[in-house]
């Protein structure tokens, strides 16, 4: 058996060199193998404490959860916490990481330069006045602010009416807001509008005509009349029972509020321009100016209308005029800080036994105490 002969020293010092950087890249290797596990790890026992933490019951993270679990997942990656993760996506996890960036390097916080603002409460009463004064420039409410005890400039009063889109006094006055007009004007303004109501006749549906009438200061109402045809013989004589018959509800009005629709024609405001009664016509396509007797269209449907099929046109004067009674006399008001607009004698009695009052087969009811 041969021997081999070992080799020789110099030869064993140039092997040991060349194993010596294989063993480094083994060990680096086995070295980043074993912390890219121990993330998984770390992962997977944060993600264990959230599910542990929610047993029983539905997962809702909180934020420091949330918190944690970014941190980790991060450290991974997106292809790693495809396969780790169950909870949620890497998508979300990926999002809140972001999300904490981007709390971190949010300076909204921080103080600006410059002067502070004006506090909200000072900033709102300068626009009240300047509402309500609208010949008022940046002076006179600089005056009446430093009644109250607050030292406001100009410049800074000019502000805060530029950023609520307010315009100077001179432009101000000239612009009356429409709820100004309505207050200014209250005990002598009445608005008029048409609802309309479908009655089965014969096997066919035919379209009655109301017209309503509605005084703004103490929300009463007029029913002007009801008719499948709205002509101008019509509209001629519930013009003239609503501005000479005693108790017409235009009976001393000097404005009344109408839309555009047609069926108040050229004699009709020539009828109440006659008696003194100037007409305020809305433009087109404007509900919202007109906001009273839309309310009280919308009640009537509501409550009373839309419930009920009529067969004549009797039985819808019927049901109207029973609603009516109610509305003036059973009917809270909330723009009549819950009102009734003509309660009863004794309706504001405290004690005596609870009665109801029905109408309408029941479908208007009013509870009240009997008098004792």
């Amino acid at each position: 058996m041969a021997l081999h002969n070992p080799p020789e020293k110099g030869e064993s010092a140039r092997m040991n060199r060349a194993i010596r950087p294989l063993e480094f890249l083994i060990v680096a290797l086995a070295g980043w193998l074993n912390q890219d596990q121990q993330k998984v790890v770390e992962y997977l026992l944060k993600e264990n404490r959230v599910l542990r933490s929610h047993l029983g019951r539905r997962i809702r993270l909180t934020d420091d959860e949330r918190r944690g679990l970014a941190v980790k997942g991060k450290a991974l990656g997106r292809k790693i916490l495809k396969e780790v993760a169950s909870i949620v996506t890497p998508d979300t996890i990926l999002a809140w990481r972001r999300r904490l960036i981007a709390r971190r390097w949010d300076y909204s916080s921080r103080k600006r330069p410059g002067r502070p603002r004006v506090r909200g409460k000072l900033a709102d009463l300068v626009v009240r006045m300047a509402r309500e004064n609208p010949g008022w420039g940046h002076t006179r409410i600089r005056r009446s602010l430093s009644n109250l005890g607050h030292t406001v400039s100009r410049g800074t009063i000019a502000n805060i009416l530029r950023e609520k889109g307010m315009e100077p006094a001179p432009e101000r006055v000239k612009r009356t807001p429409w709820r100004t007009f309505l207050k200014a004007h209250w005990e002598s303004l009445a608005a008029v509008d048409f609802f309309t109501v479908e009655v089965a006749r014969w096997g066919m549906f035919v379209t009655c005509y109301v017209l309503v009438v509605l005084e703004l200061s103490t929300r009463r109402v007029e029913i002007g009349g009801i008719t499948p045809e709205p002509h101008t013989e019509f509209m001629l004589q519930a013009g003239r029972n609503l501005t000479g018959a005693p108790g017409g509800l235009l009976l001393g009005k000097r404005f009344v509020i109408m839309d555009r629709d047609r069926k108040y024609n050229e004699k009709f405001r020539i009828l109440l321009n006659d008696a003194g009664i100037r007409i305020m016509r809305l433009p087109a396509r404007s509900p919202n100016l007109n906001a009273y007797c839309e309310r009280f269209v919308l009640s009537i449907k509501q409550e009373c209308l839309d419930r009920m099929v009529f067969f004549s046109e009797k039985g819808l004067r019927r049901a109207i005029s029973g609603y009516m009674t109610h509305y003036h006399h059973e009917r809270n008001h909330q723009g009549l800080g819950n009102r009734l607009i003509e309660p009863a004698p004794g309706s504001s009695s405290r004690t005596g036994e609870v009665r109801c009052r029905e109408r309408l087969g029941g479908l208007l009811r009013y509870y009240y105490r009997e008098a004792a």
